[in-house]
C-alpha cells in the first residue's frame, strides 16, 4: 500500500476494524499509510508507541534512540528481551518492527539527541508529518520542543513516572493562540523526579503510550481537538484532568506580543475547570 492511492484486498483485511471507522474509512487508511513519524525515545513509551502506528498502518517511521538495553528496561519495553542486552534499542525496535510490519518503512537514529546534531538528525530522512516525543530527559525534551516550533512540525509529547502521567499536543500552525513544551515548563526549571528515580509500573507506561499512539492517529487523521491542551492522569484514582495551555508572551520560543493573526497572546497560566492548573 505504500505510495499507493488505494487500498489493497490484502489491506481491506489487515485494516477493516479501522476502515470501518467513520472517521477513518479508505480515505483515512490511505493518508495514515502515507505519513511519516519521527520517534524520539525509543524506550517505554517510544517502545509501545512505535509498535502500535506500525501495526496501525503508518508507512513511515523513524526512530531515534542512541541508548542500549538494559535488564531493567524489560518489564516496560516488550520490544525487547534478554538476548537484546547491550544493544541499541532504534535498531533492534527497527529490525523487529520491520519483520512484524513489512508495510512500514522504518528508519533507525543510533544516537542522542544533542544541540550540535539534532537539526541534521531530524533532516536525515526527509518530511515528517508529526513528531512524538517519548524521552525522558529535560534536556532533550526542551530541544524537540524548539524544533518543533522552528519548523511548524506539530509535536505530541508525553510522560510517565509514578502513578502520574501526562501529554500535550503542540500545534500552533493550528492553533496559533496555543503554547509549547517551554510555555509549561521553562528551560531554566528545575526538574527532581524521573521514572528512573521515583519507579513505575509497566502497564502505566503503557497506558500512556496507548493515548499518545491514539492521539497521533487522530492527528494524522485530521482530528485538531486535543490541539493546546494537557492532559493529566492519575493511575491511582484512574482520573483524568484536562487544562488549555496559552502561549506565553513571556516564552523564549513561541512567545511575542502578537500571534500570526494579530491578536495579543495570553500568558502561561492554565485555564481550566481544575483550579490546581492555574
Amino acid at each position: 500500500m505504500r505510495n499507493s492511492m488505494s487500498l489493497t484486498d490484502s489491506d481491506f483485511l489487515r485494516y477493516s476494524r479501522q476502515v470501518l471507522l467513520p472517521e477513518v474509512g479508505e480515505k483515512g487508511q490511505i493518508t495514515i499509510a502515507k505519513s511519516h513519524v519521527v520517534i524520539i525515545g525509543v524506550g517505554g513509551l517510544g517502545n509501545l508507541v512505535a509498535q502500535q502506528l506500525a501495526a496501525a498502518g503508518v508507512g513511515h517511521i523513524t526512530l531515534i534512540d542512541g541508548d542500549r538495553v538494559e535488564l531493567s528496561n524489560l518489564p516496560r519495553q516488550l520490544l525487547f528481551n534478554d538476548t537484546d542486552i547491550g544493544k541499541n534499542k532504534a535498531l533492534v525496535a527497527k529490525e523487529k518492527l520491520s519483520r512484524a510490519y513489512t508495510q512500514t518503512k522504518l528508519i533507525e537514529v543510533s544516537e542522542h539527541l544533542t544541540q550540535a546534531n539534532i537539526s541534521q538528525v531530524l533532516t536525515v530522512d526527509g518530511h515528517y508529518d508529526l513528531l512524538l516525543d517519548c524521552t525522558d530527559n529535560f534536556e532533550t525534551r526542551q530541544r524537540v520542543n524548539r524544533v518543533a516550533i522552528e519548523s511548524c512540525t506539530p509535536l505530541i509529547s508525553a510522560s510517565a513516572a509514578h502513578f502520574h502521567g501526562q501529554l500535550l499536543n503542540i500545534d500552533q500552525q493550528h492553533n496559533p493562540q496555543s503554547g509549547c513544551y517551554h510555555c509549561l515548563f521553562p528551560a531554566d526549571m528545575a526538574v527532581s523526579q524521573t521514572c528512573q528515580t521515583v519507579g513505575i509500573l509497566g502497564p502505566m507506561v503503557a497506558a500512556m503510550a496507548s493515548m499518545q499512539a491514539l492521539m497521533a492517529l487522530q492527528h494524522l487523521l485530521g482530528d485538531r481537538q486535543s490541539v493546546g491542551k494537557l492532559f493529566r492522569f492519575d493511575g491511582k484514582s484512574f482520573s483524568w484532568r484536562e487544562a488549555r495551555l496559552p502561549r506565553s508572551s513571556d516564552c523564549v520560543i513561541c512567545g511575542q506580543k502578537q500571534g500570526p493573526l494579530g491578536r495579543e497572546l495570553g500568558s502561561s497560566k492554565f485555564t481550566s475547570t481544575e483550579k490546581e492548573y492555574v
